[in-house]
């Protein structure tokens, strides 16, 4: 994403190429731990949705989480319905619905196989379309490498939750799909408008199923809680620390940087959830997580496409990284 600047006079100087050394210092340091505290924050929320499955079921943890993140846009991003046109909201609608889809599978994905399982199979989505959208040879070994870590993560057999592996796979190409639909709603409407708009439609499709649990299923309050903690951590805290790590860093550092979501969830889960770490699931997921990297630090003009993996706050369309609200 292309962050709106900041209009400050160390941002001038470091634009005209005179910012003193120890100030760009100073910046990437903020940057990087702004970026590594919401990929932090977003899979803790995660975990905490998921203690409220039980009560609220993936459905309602997501409905709830889905509110929270369109108030949380809503709150930083001024936008109007009347601005847009009837090929924006098309897109806008579009994107809402992959959105959706994105937010259900990889949810399901965590309740059947565990947070970082299904985190680490989802990030093959933004991963194929860095890959994809390449002409260099390196990103085609990481993607091998990516598909042997996959494959050594999830080691199929008799016992492995095949539906499970099967709704991360669809979250992840419901990112990919976010990540095109992204970038072309980026075209239209600059910064994080797109997804803010997108994020609203979303949330007033899920309003009247939550208003419907709370009044019928009556669940305990603290699942409520849970669920609107979660849209906190994962929505919330995110959007603003994403946006302004990425006006201290440049996008295929900030990309690197999210490649550290796996490892994230796996640590969430284990802390959080008492999940389990089987050895080959460690190397697994440490192979897709190499494999992301090494796309992702390249700069963005050699390899012919964006940066990959951006999470929640960081989509402005105009890269291959994508905000996930």
């Amino acid at each position: 994403m292309a962050a709106a600047p900041v209009d400050d006079a160390a941002t001038r100087g470091e634009r005209a190429g005179t910012a003193h050394p120890s100030d760009r210092r100073d910046r990437r340091t903020t940057g990087t731990a702004l970026a590594l505290g919401a990929s932090a924050s977003g899979q803790t929320g995660a975990a905490v949705g998921a203690l409220a499955f039980t009560d609220l079921g993936v459905p309602g943890v997501v409905a709830v989480r889905q509110v929270v993140a369109a108030v949380a846009l809503n709150a930083v991003v001024r936008w109007s319905p009347q601005s847009l046109d009837r090929r924006s909201w098309l897109l806008v609608v579009a994107l809402a619905a992959v959105m959706g889809l994105m937010n259900l599978t990889v949810y399901e994905a965590v309740s059947r196989t565990g947070l970082g399982l299904a985190v680490t199979v989802e990030f093959l989505g933004p991963l194929a379309v860095a890959v994809g959208t390449s002409r260099r040879a390196l990103d085609a070994i990481a993607a091998v490498v990516a598909a042997v870590g996959v494959l050594v993560l999830v080691a199929p057999g008799p016992t492995s939750d095949v539906a499970g592996i099967a709704l991360a796979l669809a979250a992840a190409a419901a990112w990919a799909s976010y990540i095109l639909l992204s970038r072309a709603l980026g075209a239209r409407l600059p910064g994080l408008r797109g997804a803010a708009a997108a994020a609203t439609v979303l949330a007033v499709a899920w309003a009247l199923p939550v208003l419907l649990v709370v009044l019928l299923a009556r669940p305990p309050w603290q699942a409520v809680a849970l669920a609107a903690v979660c849209g906190v951590l994962s929505s919330a805290l995110p959007y603003p620390a994403d946006m302004a790590a990425l006006r201290r860093l440049p996008a295929s550092t900030y990309s690197t940087l999210l490649s550290a979501n796996p490892v994230w969830a796996f640590l969430a889960g284990v802390v959080l959830l008492g999940e389990r770490v089987a050895v080959h699931e460690l190397v697994g997921g440490a192979l897709v997580v190499v494999a992301n990297a090494a796309v992702a630090a390249l700069p963005a003009h050699r390899r012919g496409a964006g940066p990959t993996g951006a999470d929640p706050a960081a989509s402005g369309g105009d890269d291959d990284g994508g905000a996930r609200a």
